[in-house]
């Protein structure tokens, strides 16, 4: 009797939810040693670009350990090997299993569903710099298959957002048509390369930051086996100049300094390096002791990655970040085993050996700067949190290219500089900014405003940050007279892209408990006098679960107390608020209320 074939049509959510049947079967296979996926058969020893990390994880396993599911997804497929796939998934418009959410990360893609049922992409720019054409067709691209703007982000990035499934594809394949990328900007990988927005036109700097920026970025992209990390990992580069870059916050940081001459060592401009930056977890970079010649800049980089690919945890992802593994280990063991990576010893010198970093100028980021080139200035552009739209940027871009020297550099305050502006140009420049609805001046509250996604596009934050930091923007903004320079950074978890530790005025998203039931709201939890670079310092918290309708009034009569018993008008918010303690800062805030 001939039987006829069973047709079942599945839904998504049932191809998704078999997809992931399957793949767990194929980890568990290959985890006892059956074969299938990367293991060909049990005691093989890895091998190819991917042998590090496969050695990491059978490390674990060996030790009777569970990988966390992220390393399970790369084991049993690594990302680069699943493009068809998620070719596949564009032409069916279809959104991806958690695993393929996870992979599509190392294409720079988010799916960040329930938020937004829609992915999120985001590029690299290495030192924040790009073309104005770049800029240009990055808005033809949103236009045409995102939602209608972008963002700059806090590691001076651009990224997109609304991307339906089916254009994931025509995205970031357009990106590259650009000269631009999107590949390893997100998941366990090396994010963008960040250096000092103004390089090789700063007039205090000690070094150009863009070349080696560059070559770190570049040697990234050509060599797989730095992808797939046990944690996201990043780096960045500081030249001294005027505007800071928070190395500090960073995995490796390299801040140019001053060598002098005396030291057994060849004075002149050196990188001094910190590890282990991370202020979300409440750490920033420790000195080392160390200095690198710029043009090993990349090599000692790579070194110490690869000494946290074979160190770092893959079992708990809370724990998985460099921070950790010189916690466990200790400081000179692990740089012991960087030091075996590279074939010989880093260079040491003591303190005293080093120069002091110029300062930086808190407001360079917005508004007319003088270059050291003659008859040059740099215009800092502020975009409201950070975001632009699709006309915005291409008039921005045409500014560029028609009045500046045709750069675009994105800065770690989420706003842009246009470069090379000729002094006779400079008021045609700021007229045609400032009638695309830019402004190229704004008060010290707005200037440092920083906000990340928040909820309306984030699955992970907790409050809508941006809408709750445009209030507290117009509501401060003329009712409170701040005449010296405020960061005020609010971040919708615990991932910190805000930053939130380390501004003046610092707010963290919690769901704030309303009434006798289980009732929440959306609010936060407010640190104060947090600082970077010579301040560099974690927030303390003076408020906790305020109700994020009350942020506004809060920012506002902490202000007011500022400017009522500060020592002189010299005394910045941040010496203020480092005077006293959290419980006396509340006290002095509630009681100017009450007057």
């Amino acid at each position: 009797m001939k039987i006829d074939p069973l047709s079942v049509d599945f839904t998504d959510e049932q191809k998704r939810y078999l997809e992931g049947f399957a793949t767990g079967l194929q980890i568990s296979r290959v985890g006892r040693g059956f074969g299938g996926g990367v293991t060909v058969k049990a005691n093989t020893e890895p091998v190819g670009p991917d042998a590090a990390h496969l050695k990491a994880q059978d490390k674990v396993l060996a030790s009777g350990k569970k990988l966390a599911d992220q390393e399970k997804f790369k084991r049993e497929e690594h990302p680069f090997d699943a493009y068809p796939r998620l070719k596949q998934q564009a032409l069916t418009n279809s959104s991806p299993s958690p695993a393929d959410n996870f992979r599509w990360r190392y294409y720079g893609l988010f799916y960040v569903a329930p938020a937004q049922d829609s992915y999120m992409c985001r590029l690299r720019i290495p030192n924040g710099v790009l073309k104005h054409w770049q800029l240009s067709g990055v808005a033809d691209l949103a236009e045409k298959f995102c939602g209608p703007y972008c963002h700059v982000t806090t590691r001076a990035n651009l990224q997109v957002r609304e991307i339906p499934p089916k254009h994931a594809i025509a995205l970031i394949e357009g990106i590259q048509e650009l000269g631009l990328c999107s590949r390893g900007s997100g998941a366990d990988n090396i994010r963008n390369v960040t250096g000092t927005p103004t390089a090789g036109i700063d007039p205090q700097e000690l070094i150009d930051t863009r070349e080696y920026a560059r070559e770190w970025h570049y040697h990234i992209l050509n060599d797989r086996s730095l992808y797939g990390l046990p944690r996201k990992f990043n780096v960045a580069f500081d030249g001294a100049g005027q505007i800071a870059v928070l190395e500090d916050t960073n995995d490796i940081a390299f801040a140019a300094v001053e060598v002098r001459d005396g030291f057994s060592v060849e004075p002149g401009v050196w990188f001094r390096l910190g590890i282990g930056g991370i202020t979300g977890h409440k750490d920033f970079a420790r000195e080392t002791g160390i200095i690198v010649r710029p043009a090993d800049a990349t090599r000692v980089a790579d070194a110490i990655v690869r000494a946290f690919i074979d160190t770092g945890d893959r079992t708990n992802r809370l724990k998985a970040r460099l921070k950790y593994v010189i916690d466990r280990m200790g400081m000179e063991k692990f740089l012991a085993l960087v030091e075996e990576k590279l074939g010989h010893a880093l260079t040491r010198v003591p303190a005293e050996a080093l120069g002091r970093r110029p300062a930086f100028d808190r407001m360079a980021h917005i508004g007319v700067r003088r270059q050291k080139q003659e008859g040059l200035s740099w215009i800092g552009v502020s975009l409201p949190l950070g975001k632009a739209t699709c006309e915005q940027m291409r008039a921005l871009a045409k500014i560029a290219r028609d009045l500046g020297d045709g750069d675009i550099r994105l800065t770690v305050w989420q706003n842009l500089l246009i470069s090379g502006v000729r002094d006779e140009s400079l008021g045609v420049a700021v007229a045609a900014i400032e009638k695309t609805g830019l402004a190229v001046k704004a008060s010290q509250i707005r200037a440092g405003l920083i906000a990340c996604t928040g909820n309306a596009g984030c699955k992970f934050a907790a409050s809508d940050t941006k809408r709750h930091a445009a209030a507290i923007g117009d509501w401060c903004d003329g009712r409170v007279e701040i005449d010296t320079p405020l960061n005020i950074h609010l971040t919708g978890c615990h991932h910190s892209c805000a930053q939130h530790y380390i501004s003046d005025i610092g707010l963290i998203a919690a769901k704030v408990p309303v009434g006798a039931g289980d009732d929440t709201v959306e609010g936060y939890h407010l640190f104060a006098g947090g600082g970077f670079g010579p301040d560099a310092d974690l927030g303390q918290e003076v408020y906790r679960d305020l109700e994020a309708e009350d942020a506004p009034k809060t920012v506002e009569k902490l202000l007011n107390a500022y400017l009522a018993h500060r020592i002189s008008k010299d005394e910045t918010f941040l010496t203020f608020a480092r005077r006293h303690d959290g419980e006396t800062l509340r006290r002095l805030a509630d009681a100017d209320t009450l007057k």
